[in-house]
């Protein structure tokens, strides 16, 4: 813990500006009172389900939130520059379109409905839509790494070098009683947990909790991809260009990625995705991320069925 307070320390000492972290939580508190009032990403963008289009316009939802965040940086920061290197929107672009393509990607459903029995689709379609992030986002990023990217000292993170697991079992250990009690809220409640009582065990001739704990496996692995797209590709694959600055514009990205979850969700994404990037940076390692993330997640399921 002490490490990861020296991270956060250092980091705020070069990178904190009055002027420039209030005018990103204005921005912030603007984009998502107009989110949740007008309920755009579940209503508006979300109406688009199905169709191809849907893909364009996440892009535009995640250009919007990354390059709003970085205008503002180079405008306190006076780092301009960073807007005349080819790297720089060579990086960016890609990430963007991968984050609107593993959002919007709904394929898999179609050759799903083809495919399986009704009865299990749902459970099938719940899975699918954790693992497909192989297809829209692992692959992607592989071929980018090895035919573009190799001065990378590791793939985007995925190194246990830098990586201390007790801290983050600790941080898990005091989130406990905050997710416990967040669980009786009641748009919590609602949301939480995502994978809901299904016949789909019966069709499979399985005990009921096989296709969950194959669920919650599959939900685990999409949060390393996560942790690899945001903490791993939009911070240490941009750092070289922009250094610390590339934090902020990934956490407001990062919290309009949770647009379409409880407020209270999408507020914690912003402090959480803050010091994940922090350590991210410092670490050069996405492990720690990686298990607070599933840790979070699973426990948050945990509670959600507890309650019901």
């Amino acid at each position: 813990m002490k490490q990861i307070i020296k991270y956060l320390k250092g980091h705020l000492r070069e990178d904190f500006q009055w002027s420039y972290y209030l005018t990103i939580a204005a921005f912030l508190t603007f984009t998502m009172s107009v989110n949740y009032y007008y309920d755009f990403e579940d209503s508006v963008l979300d109406s688009y389900y199905g169709k191809s289009i849907r893909l364009f316009y996440y892009f535009l939802f995640y250009c919007f939130a990354y390059y709003s965040a970085t205008v503002i940086m180079a405008y306190f920061k006076n780092q301009w520059h960073i807007f005349k290197s080819p790297e720089y929107w060579i990086k960016t672009l890609l990430i963007l379109a991968i984050l609107a393509i593993d959002t919007a990607f709904h394929y898999h459903n179609i050759i799903l409905k083809e495919v399986v029995d009704i009865r299990v689709y749902y459970w099938a379609s719940k899975v699918a839509k954790n693992l497909v992030n192989i297809i829209t986002t692992i692959i992607p990023l592989i071929l980018f790494y090895k035919y573009y990217d190799k001065q990378q000292k590791s793939f985007y993170g995925l190194t246990v070098k830098g990586f201390d697991y007790r801290t983050y079992l600790f941080m898990l250990a005091v989130m406990i009683p905050l997710i416990g009690a967040a669980s009786f809220i009641d748009n919590f409640s609602n949301y939480y947990p995502l994978y809901k009582d299904n016949q789909a065990y019966k069709i499979l001739g399985t005990p009921e909790w096989v296709p969950a704990i194959i669920y919650e496996l599959a939900y685990g692995w999409n949060f390393l991809t996560i942790e690899l797209m945001y903490r791993g590709f939009m911070i240490l694959a941009l750092c070289s260009i922009c250094g610390r600055n590339v934090v902020i514009p990934m956490v407001v990205t990062y919290c309009f990625y949770h647009f379409g979850k409880p407020e209270g969700e999408a507020i914690s994404s912003i402090f959480g995705g803050y010091i994940l990037g922090v350590i991210a940076l410092e670490s050069r390692s996405i492990f720690g991320g990686v298990l607070i993330h599933i840790g979070i997640a699973w426990l948050m399921e945990l509670f959600a069925w507890l309650q019901k």
